[in-house]
């Protein structure tokens, strides 16, 4: 009897530990990590499907799964950091325990990869878009005139401007796009905003945190770049206005001028049929905080 409990506890236990799995998401990653001979799978899609395969069975028992971006360029830098064996399945392990308290990682939920893979994708660039941003915003250390942080000065604005382009926007579900053009890279940060009955926008927390990190960026490095919003509610046209960001300032977009961003193709300059029931407008006003400082960094 008393065997029979504790292997009931135990597998009561195994159901209660939460796992991180390492995904090669792409073709080219797994080929490289096919370098390696205790990697034993030879093909990306069947390993896939195996993956898959896991992760159901994981959540029928109940286990939580986190999925993790291996990467293995960072696997052989992390291997050889730290004097592990890259040819050891227990470094890998080790790896995606590491991936797992600092990289980017979603919860299996159980859609299927195909699904999940963009997302995870997604959060990886997001992730590094953020760390980069705040890199390039931290050496710009201080103003030489006044002696302000510029970074930090920087992303404070930022914050304030997407909170009043937030508050000034028209009733609905938000989705902004801000660009910054280098060099040395050319930025591009996605913020969605669902808004709830009561009134209130609802941000993803990472998502907001990167926008207004490349926001700032372009801010105190004086980028041209542009922001814009567009709105969509049930029962009237989706609306979209936007800004010119150039000099650290934003400068308001006319709505001919947002209408035939629309209707470019940025690839290849060629003229986009407009949509039908989209209305294209001038922004409202954000006050000051639009305005470059008077200092130059």
């Amino acid at each position: 009897m008393a065997h029979t409990d504790h292997r009931t506890m135990r597998r009561v236990l195994r159901r209660e530990i939460a796992g991180t799995i390492g995904v090669l998401t792409d073709d080219h990653d797994f080929r490289t990590m096919r370098r390696y001979r205790s990697f034993t799978f030879d093909d990306h899609e069947t390993y896939l499907r195996q993956l898959e395969t896991v992760l159901r069975a994981r959540a029928a028992q109940g286990t939580h799964t986190t999925l993790a971006l291996f990467d293995p360029e960072d696997y052989a830098a992390y291997c050889a950091d730290t004097g592990l064996d890259p040819e050891a399945p227990a470094s890998r392990t080790r790896f995606t325990a590491e991936l797992a308290a600092t990289g980017p990682t979603i919860p299996y939920d159980g859609r299927p990869l195909a699904a999940l893979l963009p997302t995870l994708v997604d959060e990886a660039v997001r992730q590094a878009t953020w760390e980069y941003t705040t890199t390039l915003l931290t050496r710009l250390g201080p103003c030489p005139t006044c002696g302000e942080d510029i970074g930090r000065a920087a992303f404070t604005r930022a914050s304030d401007l997407l909170a009043g382009i937030l508050d000034t926007a028209p009733p609905g579900d938000r989705h902004l796009v801000c660009t910054v053009s280098g060099p040395p890279d050319t930025l591009v940060s996605v913020l969605h905003g669902d808004q709830e009955p009561h009134g209130a926008t609802r941000l993803d927390e990472a998502e907001a945190l990167e926008f207004t990190s490349v926001l700032a960026l372009g801010l105190a490095t004086r980028s041209p770049g542009g922001l814009v919003i567009r709105t969509s509610a049930a029962g009237t046209a989706d609306r979209v206005y936007g800004w010119r960001l150039r000099s650290g300032a934003l400068e308001p977009l006319t709505a001919a001028e947002v209408f035939d961003a629309y209707c470019t193709d940025a690839e290849t300059g060629d003229l986009i049929p407009p949509e039908r029931g989209v209305d294209y407008r001038e922004p409202p006003d954000l006050g000051d905080a639009s305005t470059a400082p008077d200092h130059r960094h």
